[in-house]
């Protein structure tokens, strides 16, 4: 009597959702890079005390506007120079990437906690709430996002928390209104209807029902608002509305270098560090678009 042969090879798991996840992001280059970009500036930012040759307030008057150390007359002292009053610049950069990258976060952290508050209640409370919300963030999003930004700081008055408040504000109505939409499209879904008909709440419906399936277009909106806070901080540090001397702001360091573009041109290597940062926030904002909803990945 012959025995029949069975199949013992040992079946092979799908992938979870964050390992799914994390092979469509890493696919995308762009975004791969821009991950990698960012957290080598975190990095920099976080050590900075210990990797940054000399204070970001340090002068030195025996070298006031040296060139970077590529140039004929630069030195491995300074290695991208000096400023006008003798302080290391690639210091003040990497102390700068602490500044900016943490107000960042901080900002788009409220602003998006905010915005989805308001948001979920303006998609559940239907009625005056909505539309008094609604208007209110129409009138916001009206002005420029400078010039609002300048009308809430020159009420406040010059500072870097002022500015963070300021750009909060200007973030606040992109939140609100992405999360009110999504909340509209996730009410009419059958599982919003069988969670009612078995009676949860409101405050259940909205935090622990509709708001997970509407957390997707928020992180990608939210990696590309941390580009935006830095370019909003920026600008009013380089009207000297942000951050105050001697803090190290690349938007302040861009301002004090206004007047030496044309002779000592390398004051302007923070502008070069607001741009690879500005780009990293942008392609990691798209490979997250790409890799949370794949139908909108672009061909």
């Amino acid at each position: 009597m012959t025995s029949l042969s069975v199949n013992t090879a040992p079946t092979i798991a799908p992938p979870g959702p964050f390992r799914l996840f994390w092979l469509e992001f890493s696919s995308n280059r762009g975004a791969f890079a821009g991950l990698i970009l960012i957290v080598t500036m975190i990095l920099l930012a976080v050590f900075a005390p210990w990797v940054a040759p000399h204070s970001p307030i340090e002068q030195y008057r025996d070298a006031l506007l040296v060139p970077p150390v590529w140039t004929d007359e630069g030195s491995w002292r300074f290695i991208l120079g000096t400023d006008d009053i003798g302080r290391d610049i690639l210091s003040r950069i990497l102390f700068g990437a602490r500044v900016s990258l943490l107000i960042a976060v901080i900002v788009v952290a409220v602003s998006i906690v905010v915005g989805i508050a308001l948001g979920l209640i303006a998609g559940f409370f239907r009625g005056i709430v909505e539309i008094a919300l609604l208007r209110f963030m129409d009138i916001l999003q009206s002005m420029p996002t400078l010039l609002l930004a300048l009308t809430i700081v020159a009420i406040l008055g010059p500072g870097l928390n002022n500015a963070m408040v300021a750009v909060c504000i200007v973030l606040l109505p992109s939140f609100v209104r992405l999360t009110h939409a999504a909340v509209l499209s996730e009410l009419t879904k059958d599982y919003v209807l069988a969670a009612r008909m078995i009676g949860s709440s409101k405050f259940r419906l909205m935090v622990r029902t509709v708001l997970p399936n509407c957390l997707a277009p928020l992180i990608v909106q939210a990696s590309l608002s941390l580009s935006t806070a830095i370019l909003d901080t920026a600008a009013l540090g380089f009207l000297g509305q942000g951050a105050q001397p001697p803090t190290p702001e690349w938007g302040t360091m861009l301002s004090d270098a206004t007047q030496y573009l044309q002779r000592a041109w390398w004051v302007t290597l923070p502008g070069v560090a607001i741009l690879l940062a500005v780009l990293a926030f942008n392609l990691i904002g798209d490979g997250l678009r790409d890799a949370l909803d794949p139908k909108l990945k672009r061909s």
